[in-house]
Parts: structure tokens; C-alpha cells; sequence
């Protein structure tokens, strides 16, 4: 189990080197392939490369519910106004929540005796020449690949939710 200085070192060490064209779809799932390419630590001149698909959610919007009564007990008279305040735009206070999907058995892996820059050149590569807009390259920590994974997934998120956003408020699903 990695321990808190592993996870900020993967943190601080993950660099997507080529994201995806597309964002996360605001009314259907989204499937994207990722490419993590990390330098063994117990070998030198060797990069190990993870290839996989991962699945991205559509958004759902997440309200909270609202109480009949807020009870400002302890506060003055001059709060009422908020509470009515809060009645009136508590339906303006959604969030999005996102979902991801990834299987291992979906995961294939392997080494190359090169160097790190000859293989990340080689796969950026193959993506100008592929043109695949669903394709991340990520740069990461071979122990802590997975995290390396889930920072590219929150990254994704924090570029896709103003897009999914407008695209609610569009639809008139979000005040």
C-alpha cells in the first residue's frame, strides 16, 4: 500500500504528455485510451508501458435537498432573510458528479529497452500520425502507475465541467 510521500511523489511526477482531443461527453459515457509510460526503477535504459481503456460516466447533476425549515437557532432576526435566501436559490446549488470505469484485465503492459524520451517520442508519434482523439499519453511512476491514472482522470474532469455545465444550462436542467 503506498504510503503519503508515495502518493504525492506520484502526484508531483505525473505529466500528461499528450491529452485526449475530446472532453468528457456532457449526455453519454466517454471512453478514452491511455498510454502510461514509466522508467523501472530496478533496471536501467528500461521504460515499462501500460495501454488500456478507461470509461468515462456521463455526469449526473447532484442537488441538495431542500429542508422545509432551517433552524438559525442562536442567530438574530436579521439571518431569517438569509434562510429565505436559501429557499429561494438552494435549486442553483447543484454539483456534477462524475464516475470512471476501469478494468485491469483491460490492461496491457510492456517493456521496452529504450530510453525514456525515445519512447514517449516514438508514441506521440504515433498519435500525430493516428490521429486518435480519445489517446493520453501520461508520464508517471511505474509502482504507483494507478495514481498516475487517477490524476489524469481528475484533470480531465477539472477541463470537461464548464463545458458539461453549459451544456445543462442549455438544456435548461440547470438554473
Amino acid at each position: 500500500m503506498p504510503t503519503e510521500f508515495d502518493i504525492q511523489y506520484a502526484l508531483e511526477n505525473t505529466h500528461v504528455l499528450h491529452e485526449p482531443d475530446r472532453r468528457i461527453d456532457t449526455f453519454g459515457s466517454t471512453h478514452f485510451e491511455f498510454q502510461i509510460v514509466t522508467e523501472l526503477m530496478d533496471t536501467v535504459g528500461a521504460v515499462r508501458v501500460r495501454e488500456g481503456r478507461i470509461e468515462a460516466e456521463k455526469p449526473l447533476i447532484l442537488r441538495p435537498e431542500m429542508p422545509g425549515q432551517f433552524d438559525f437557532e442562536g442567530f438574530g432576526p436579521e439571518v431569517a432573510g438569509f434562510g429565505e435566501f436559501l429557499r429561494e436559490n438552494l435549486h442553483k446549488l447543484a454539483i456534477l458528479k462524475y464516475g470512471f470505469k476501469f478494468r485491469k484485465g483491460d490492461i496491457s503492459e510492456q517493456v521496452i529497452h529504450e530510453s525514456m524520451d525515445e519512447v514517449t517520442g516514438k508514441l506521440l508519434d504515433n498519435i500525430r500520425a493516428s490521429g486518435n482523439p480519445m489517446r493520453a499519453v501520461i508520464q508517471g511512476v511505474d509502482d504507483t502507475w494507478e495514481i498516475c491514472l487517477l490524476k489524469f482522470t481528475v484533470e480531465m474532469i477539472e477541463k470537461s465541467q464548464n463545458i458539461n455545465l453549459f451544456d445543462f444550462k442549455r438544456r435548461g436542467l440547470l438554473g
